[in-house]
């Protein structure tokens, strides 16, 4: 027999040398297949008009180097989860290492995989045609859809009514459990526009995903805190190879895996079990939830007053734009990341 902490810290690293393993292979078919943008920048910006300074930050790295590279993450998770439900049978050690159950996470493993298929999809739009693969509406349906009948699966299936507040009794909602849960998904995702510096995204979802792995096991979750520890692991294997220079991007396939990974895990340590998973997301996950603000920020000022509030937008790229190095921005983002990631599980243990 193990203890709980073992159990969920072996599939960490198990699904780390997955990602070590699978690295090489996937960045040779990627070059190979030349798995690039055709063309460099983001065309059109959210609220209309160009992204000249983005475009001209970003110019040469974007057609030479691959997307694709969060297939790393999510194949690394999905075949740490199949192993241990291979091998459950074998005894009572590999039995307490399988996580895959349906209470605590079958919905997030779900979610990780229908995002990694439709970020795929977008991403080979892009490679092939050089479309700027699936629109924004589209992908915006597709993720609101999934959190839809995510919340409708925590609220019919697992009869969750409640949000958790901080020192307080828990929020009870009733069915408007099913439109926050996809709002909130929608928040979350938009987040992933975070992946645009070598670097950045993969220590930053690698870091909240350890915390949550936290979080869920002090509210006993171990199955969802093994899960959320091997996306860290999968995720620092990929951060390994993301490093500047980047061999590849993580792109689409990746973010919205993670994402929406990420948005389902936060319900499932919330009321359902005596947390407060949800109230703490946008502390925790602060470089995603400040990347979604001052987009959003960016595209009211400049409506309202005709003219932009940051050089460009999500700020991160503001901060290349006044002169910081990537490297700097990246291992800033990093530290705060990490900061308001041990705030954040300080107050799941409080309450």
């Amino acid at each position: 027999m193990i203890t709980n902490a073992v159990s969920v810290l072996i599939p960490s690293a198990v699904s780390f040398l997955f990602g070590l393993v699978l690295a090489p292979g996937l960045a040779g078919i990627l070059y190979r297949a030349k798995a690039w943008k055709k063309r460099s920048g983001k065309g059109e910006g959210i609220g209309g008009g160009g992204t000249p300074i983005f475009d001209e930050l970003h110019k040469e790295r974007e057609i030479s180097t691959p997307r694709m590279g969060g297939i790393l993450i999510w194949s690394s998770v999905l075949l740490t989860a199949l192993l241990f439900w291979l091998f459950q049978s074998m005894g009572p050690f590999w039995l307490q290492l399988n996580f895959t159950n349906r209470r605590e996470t079958w919905l997030p493993l779900f979610a990780l995989l229908v995002g990694a298929i439709v970020g795929f999809v977008d991403d080979m739009l892009e490679v092939k045609r050089g479309t700027g693969g699936l629109s924004l509406g589209r992908r915006l349906t597709i993720v609101g859809a999934i959190g839809l009948v995510a919340g409708w699966w925590f609220y019919v299936r697992l009869g969750v009514t409640a949000i958790g507040v901080p020192f307080a009794a828990p929020l009870t909602v009733g069915w408007l459990i099913i439109p926050i849960f996809a709002a909130i998904t929608l928040l979350i995702y938009a987040g992933g526009t975070i992946d645009g510096i070598d670097g950045l995204a993969g220590g930053v979802f690698s870091i909240i995903f350890m915390v949550y792995a936290g979080i869920a096991f002090s509210v006993n979750q171990v199955s969802l805190a093994a899960f959320c520890a091997s996306v860290a692991g999968a995720t620092l294997a990929f951060l390994w190879f993301n490093i500047p220079p980047a061999r590849f991007y993580m792109s689409e396939t990746g973010s919205m895996a993670l994402t929406l990974a990420l948005a389902m895990t936060a319900f499932a340590t919330d009321a359902i079990a005596g947390g407060i998973g949800v109230a703490l997301l946008p502390l925790i996950a602060l470089p995603l939830t400040g990347t979604v603000a001052t987009t959003l920020l960016q595209v009211f000022w400049k409506k309202a007053f005709h003219k932009k509030l940051f050089r460009v937008a999500p700020i991160h790229h503001h901060f290349e734009a006044i002169g910081w190095p990537a490297a700097k921005v990246t291992m800033r983002y990093w530290v705060i990341t990490i900061i308001v990631g041990v705030l954040g599980l300080a107050l799941a243990l409080l309450v």
